[in-house]
């Protein structure tokens, strides 16, 4: 007698081939126009080929995937192959058997519906993803519109002005919501419309939305990206949770730096060509992982260019609920990258006031935003934030999300309707001229040509449409989409800055024709803005933020979802421009190391550097809930409070590299985040 087997698996692909475009199509479209770079400008290479994945309905021992993997390595794609995207080949190796049994609802037999993701890379999730605004500054004016819902709509689903409900539809489960509102710390915001959230704050409602739809899957690229560590520590345990019931159940991405969440059992570990590297349980992953580090190491293997050993450095750590744990797998990987940024961090303020705010309290009515506590100097009492930049001053901007910080950016940029009322000065004059002072009123346009600004809110207002050329250049123009004005100089900044960052902007760049020539910037002008990886346009809105050499550079979150290795150029580039490269080299002999040490580039040499880094005249705002991403030439901190609890902003100092001191960090956030 045959025993019944269990319940197919939720997803099979046996032996398929990912494109994202139809094989044929593509060629003969390419060969038709005649034109030689036709096939260069939009190559179609094959994803993951012969890849053979299972995710199991039901299984005896839990079955926890996270896909890992550095920039270029296909985080994001991987996952929307599982939730049916791109073109298979052939098309039956990808299949999602369970959904067409009795045991799923009948709403949720589609993968579309069925299956939702969660992504942070302003592309949005699909129903999970609250719409964007029009214009950077309308998450801080009044409720204008009546699709401009709250966020209490926004988790239950009701953002539709006709709603209807399927039978079968049971709605929110009101237990489950209580546990994401107090898990996810949400229910003080409820009320609030959603483009009023903060940037980590509209990430926890959006992954409460999606585990609210008790989807049969939720994959999540990068959950943790951009959570101050309070959140992360709560996050996790709800993650859990909800995997060991598989309800729903859960896929995730990471970066390789990023620590493991401790329930994690599988891994697929991407190569940088988007080709599968390791796949199976994790201690069986970790373990290949080290031995082959080890073998690069002792010369018994030669390092395999599509999985460089520098970005395995601190993979295999481990998230618990009381923070991190463990050892990377290649911890004793040596790097020199604590000197980096000395230079910078050396130049000394020339003393000039570019930013200036003296008592700054930000309100949408009743309810404070920034600046909600008094003070008391010297005898007196003071209210809201009192904040000098100076140039040549490097400074962090730290807090809890919902703290404030976006809306301190808001104001520095001009965006944010209050600027013209509150006690702000933005190189030495205010919004509105001082009565009887003779000079005109400081412009919006005054204000934007001389900020550099990278942050979620640029990448969420990009137009998609826009050519990687044209994201760059745009530093120059009065608005995203408005002609630049470009002389000589900073077209040769452009293509300067295109050629140093080639290998990770250019899509198409392991794949391009040997024969091409390296000053063709020809992918420039091909590829589209939306044609990037995550990590590829925010290293190219990093880029468009400090190109053009502003007097005040500020970075929110720039670095998120870059691994370690492009984050760790991109710091390089802002402290010394085309000046210095990492230079690589491998001792043989056992137990040696490969490092990788600051050198003048070949452009110092030829004497043809175009662009610099940053210079003395210059001040850098830098936000990162994350310390290895706060640049080593930060000197000073300011702190922001949990909002509403009334205590002040707190300042301080650093004697060297955050990143390398784990002292400052908790220092910094010790005060009011229960740390």
């Amino acid at each position: 007698m045959r025993l019944p087997s269990g319940p197919p698996p939720i997803i099979r692909v046996a032996n398929g081939t990912f494109y994202r475009h139809q094989p044929t199509s593509i060629a003969t479209s390419a060969s038709a126009s005649h034109t030689p770079g036709a096939a260069h400008a939009h190559p179609n290479p094959a994803f993951f080929k012969d890849l053979t994945f299972e995710l199991p309905s039901r299984s005896e021992f839990p079955q926890n995937w996270c896909i890992v993997g550095p920039s270029l390595s296909g985080k994001t794609t991987f996952l929307q192959i599982l939730r049916g995207q791109h073109v298979c080949s052939p098309p039956t190796a990808r299949s999602f058997p369970y959904l067409a049994t009795d045991e799923v609802p009948h709403h949720l037999r589609t993968p579309s519906r069925a299956i939702q993701y969660v992504g942070f890379d302003s592309q949005g999730g699909g129903v999970v993803a609250p719409a964007a605004a029009t214009y950077l500054s309308a998450r801080y004016e009044s409720r204008r519109e009546i699709t401009d819902f709250l966020l209490r709509d926004f988790l239950l689903g009701n953002m539709q002005l006709n709603p209807s409900k399927l039978p079968d539809d049971e709605g929110v489960d009101e237990k489950l919501l209580k546990r994401v509102l107090v898990d996810l710390r949400l229910e003080s915001l409820l009320d609030l419309p959603v483009t009023f959230l903060s940037n980590g704050q509209g990430r926890r409602a959006r992954i409460a939305r999606a585990l609210l739809t008790s989807p049969e899957l939720l994959l999540l690229d990068e959950p943790f990206m951009g959570l101050d560590p309070p959140t992360v520590t709560g996050l996790s345990p709800l993650l859990h949770s909800l995997a060991e019931k598989a309800s729903p159940r859960l896929v995730l991405s990471a970066r390789p730096q990023d620590p493991l969440p401790e329930w994690i059992t599988h891994l697929v570990y991407l190569r940088t060509d988007a080709q599968i590297g390791a796949m199976g349980s994790k201690d069986t992953v970790l373990e290949g992982l080290r031995e082959y580090v080890r073998g690069v190491r002792n010369g018994a293997l030669a390092e395999d260019e599509t999985l460089p050993v520098h970005a395995l450095s601190e993979m295999g750590r481990t998230l618990t609920n009381h923070g991190i744990t463990g050892k990377g797998i290649a911890e004793d990987f040596s790097i020199s990258l604590a000197r980096t940024n000395a230079k910078a961090a050396t130049s000394k303020s020339l003393g000039e006031p570019l930013i200036e705010m003296n008592g700054c309290k930000v309100k949408y009515g009743d309810k404070v935003a920034l600046g909600n506590w008094t003070e008391e100097r010297d005898g007196q009492k003071f209210d809201g934030l009192y904040w000098t930049v100076r140039r040549g001053e490097r400074w962090g901007v730290f807090g809890p999300n919902g703290s404030g910080k976006t809306t301190i950016v808001s104001l520095l940029c001009s965006d944010h309707p209050q600027t013209y009322s509150l006690p702000i000065k933005l190189f030495g004059r205010s919004r509105l001229p001082e009565q009887g002072s003779g000079e005109r009123a400081l412009t919006f346009w005054d204000i934007q040509s001389r900020i550099g600004h990278s942050s979620p809110e640029i990448h969420r207002h990009m137009p998609r449409n826009l050519t990687v050329r044209q994201v760059l250049e745009s530093a120059w123009a009065d608005t995203f989409r408005s002609k630049p004005k470009l002389d000589s100089s900073a077209t040769e900044q452009v293509e300067a800055t295109l050629r140093w960052f080639e290998h990770e902007l250019n899509p198409g760049v392991y794949r391009q024709s040997q024969q091409q020539s390296a000053s063709d910037l020809a992918w420039a002008s091909d590829y589209m803005f939306s044609e990037l990886s995550f990590s590829a346009q925010r290293i190219l809105l990093f880029l468009r933020a400090i190109i053009k050499h502003p007097d005040v550079v500020v970075l929110d979150e720039a670095f998120g979802g870059m691994d370690d290795a492009v984050r760790d150029k991109c710091m390089l580039f802002l402290a010394y421009g085309e000046e210095k490269m990492y230079s690589v080299s491998s001792k043989q002999g056992r137990g040696s190391l490969t490092a990788a040490a600051v050198v003048d580039s070949p452009a110092v040499k030829a004497g043809t550097v175009k662009v610099k880094g940053l210079s003395a005249r210059q001040a850098l705002i830098c936000i990162s809930h994350v310390k290895e991403e706060v640049p080593d030439c930060v000197s000073k901190w300011l702190c922001l409070p949990e909002a509403n609890t009334g205590l002040p902003a707190r300042f301080g100092r650093l004697d060297g590299p955050l990143r390398a001191s784990s002292r400052h960090w908790a220092e910094i956030w010790s005060v009011g985040q229960g740390m």
